[in-house]
């Protein structure tokens, strides 16, 4: 395992956008947008780069599931299926990125920034309609079907596994679409799906040995301080004000890799 880091001006802004990236994730999410950007910006090849952005930001993404517990006791008999649905996308998605050539992913980084910036531009309304439509809903009334349910979420834990961000907009699409209403529960199942699908993906990208661990343990404590301090300043912010924000940084990273390959 390589674990020469050599410091310069790239490297210090690699350790802040993590930071800012697990802030953000903390907050609104979409800390991919900084942190992905960031490992490419040091010299990290395109594939390596989204392997370890995915393995540094994923223990901030496991500790989250505490916190929804209650939550996701009123759908129980979903967590299996989804669980499996994301272990088989997840592994999918994470073994094609490692047989996909370094210059294709490359050519194709903007536009999955700008897909993924404008999912989660898309995220904000459809969340304010499952609020509105889940008002008065008895918590324990979802019946979704199963089999569609595990069929479209398998798709996206696909690409969850390959790429990723912007992610949480797909699943909270797929459980509202297959039945579910009450959005406390639909966050709940989210953060345990999307979960379980990076935390495949990263080990398989583990045994690939895709991640760059001087660069990834670095991001990991920087991204766990950013995400612990947003947290506990999160209620001073306005998280509509920081979703726009993820969106124009998404936008913004986009329009700056299609100008890159001009």
């Amino acid at each position: 395992m390589n674990m020469h880091f050599y410091w310069d001006g790239r490297s210090a802004w690699l350790l802040v956008a993590s930071l800012i990236a697990g802030a953000l994730n903390a907050v609104a999410g979409g800390g991919s947008f900084v942190s992905f950007p960031a490992l490419l910006n040091v010299g990290v090849l395109p594939i390596q780069a989204n392997a370890t952005n995915t393995v540094a930001l994923w223990p901030g993404q496991l500790t989250s599931i505490a916190a929804y517990f209650e939550d996701l006791k009123h759908n129980l008999r979903l967590v299996l299926p989804l669980c499996t649905a994301a272990s088989i996308g997840g592994v999918a998605g994470g073994i094609v990125l490692l047989h996909t050539q370094q210059a294709t992913f490359l050519h194709m980084v903007p536009w999955l920034l700008l897909i993924a910036a404008l999912l989660f531009a898309a995220s904000t309304p459809v969340s304010r309609w499952l609020q509105t439509r889940s008002r008065g809903k008895d918590a324990s009334a979802s019946h979704p079907s199963h089999l569609p349910l595990f069929l479209g979420m398998m798709v996206v834990c696909f690409y969850i596994g390959y790429f990723g961000a912007g992610a949480g907009f797909l699943v909270i699409s797929v459980l509202a679409i297959f039945g579910i209403e009450n959005i406390n529960q639909i966050n709940a199942l989210k953060v345990v799906t999307t979960t379980l699908a990076n935390g495949v993906a990263v080990v398989v990208f583990i045994v690939g040995k895709k991640v760059m661990w001087q660069h990834c343990l670095l991001m990991m404590i920087t991204a766990a301080a950013g995400g612990y301090f947003a947290a506990r300043f999160s209620r001073r912010l306005n998280p509509q004000l920081m979703r726009w924000a993820v969106v124009c940084i998404g936008l913004g990273m986009a329009a700056y890799f299609f100008w890159r390959q001009s």
